[in-house]
């Protein structure tokens, strides 16, 4: 059973978070997939402007359908951002691969809440316009905003 749940939290004010509105999906169930809560925190600490975002968890037939059709990459991949114009609001998907990401953090010797999170960061600077694949400075740039971020929810360096 599909299970979704979009959530509004407004919060402003000097000191206050930005606008967000979230949806975490979980088509095939919850099971191997971050909690709401986390994915709600890891979005937090990468959104620095208002956001409306929606974070889906897929199945491997999912996830490479997608990737064939927007990337022409078929086959399934960790993660894939979808980012939409939206006045001066982040907006945009994000979809992981729950086969994917747990195969990578078994194979990396990750956590895989650890591996989601850094997944979920990644997906979200790419929402925002980062971009690893254009040049090695920009690579650096990205990664070190991901070290960064990642820290601050105390998980540690994904690259080490």
């Amino acid at each position: 059973m599909a299970r979704s749940s979009p959530e509004l939290t407004s919060r402003r004010g000097k000191g206050r978070l930005p606008d967000l509105t979230l949806n975490v999906q979980y088509p095939g169930g919850s099971d191997d997939a971050p909690s709401r809560s986390d994915v709600r925190r890891w979005v937090r600490a990468t959104c620095t402007t208002p956001a409306v975002v929606t974070v889906r968890f897929v199945d491997e037939i999912e996830a490479q359908t997608l990737n064939a059709s927007y990337r022409d990459k078929d086959y399934a991949t960790n993660v894939l951002s979808f980012p939409y114009t939206s006045g001066g609001l982040l907006a945009g998907d994000l979809v992981l691969c729950k086969a994917v990401v747990a195969r990578e953090a078994l194979a990396q010797r990750k956590l895989l809440n650890a591996h989601y999170a850094h997944l979920v960061v990644h997906g979200l600077l790419h929402l925002q316009g980062f971009d690893h694949e254009r040049s090695a400075k920009d690579a650096k740039i990205m990664e070190a905003k991901e070290i960064e971020i990642l820290a601050s929810l105390e998980i540690s360096d994904p690259y080490n």
